[in-house]
């Protein structure tokens, strides 16, 4: 750890020796995939020891509008994230950030670590312990939303239409001063 202190400023005010909960960001898709990768070169690399568990969370949820005997979908909690419990020091963090889809850690070079009241909500809401309210946006003529995906996105507009059956919304935004009309689907805009 000594001689690391010219080369890795980021490590020197490290407790050794204490595992803590670290988010990785990943290509979103291939969170088990990094998992998996991950476990396996521990292992290779013999460093079992400097890590505890890897988590992709995930919790199971039930579909609005399903019926009650379709089976709960387990949905993932942070798509795009892994949580990896562990030792921070260079070897265990040049291990992790080396690997194959996995963009950072978040914090960058100064990795914090999640706080103990963190990690047990999320671990509770694995559990199922912590309902996930799936907010559902009601869109109305007339009221106003952001744009958040598009052309025209950081605008804000009105809705003048909404099209339930295929899920579009024509919204009025205001260009060079002149309300244009603009059709949009849900996913694009947020109330």
């Amino acid at each position: 750890m000594a001689a690391c202190a010219d080369y890795c400023p980021q490590f020197l005010g490290l407790v050794v020796g204490m595992k803590e909960w670290y988010v990785i960001q990943v290509y979103a898709g291939y969170e088990g995939a990094v998992k998996a990768d991950l476990k396996k070169r521990i292992e290779e690399a013999g460093v079992a020891d400097s890590f505890g568990e890897i988590l992709v969370p995930s919790a199971k949820v039930k579909q609005f509008f399903a019926s009650d005997n379709e089976a709960e979908e387990d949905q993932q909690l942070f798509p795009g994230y892994i949580l990896v419990e562990m030792e921070m020091g260079p070897a265990a963090f040049r291990l992790v950030a080396a690997m194959p889809r996995v963009i950072r850690f978040l914090g960058g070079a100064n990795p914090a670590p999640l706080s103990s009241r963190e990690i047990d909500r999320v671990l509770a809401q694995m559990r199922g312990e912590v309902k996930l309210a799936v907010e559902k946006c009601q869109f109305e003529v007339g009221k106003e939303v952001e744009i958040t995906a598009g052309a025209f996105a950081g605008f804000v507009g009105i809705v003048d239409a909404i099209d339930e059956e295929s899920e579009k919304l024509t919204i009025m935004v205001s260009i060079f001063g002149r309300m244009t009309p603009v059709e949009l689907s849900f996913d694009q805009v947020k109330c």
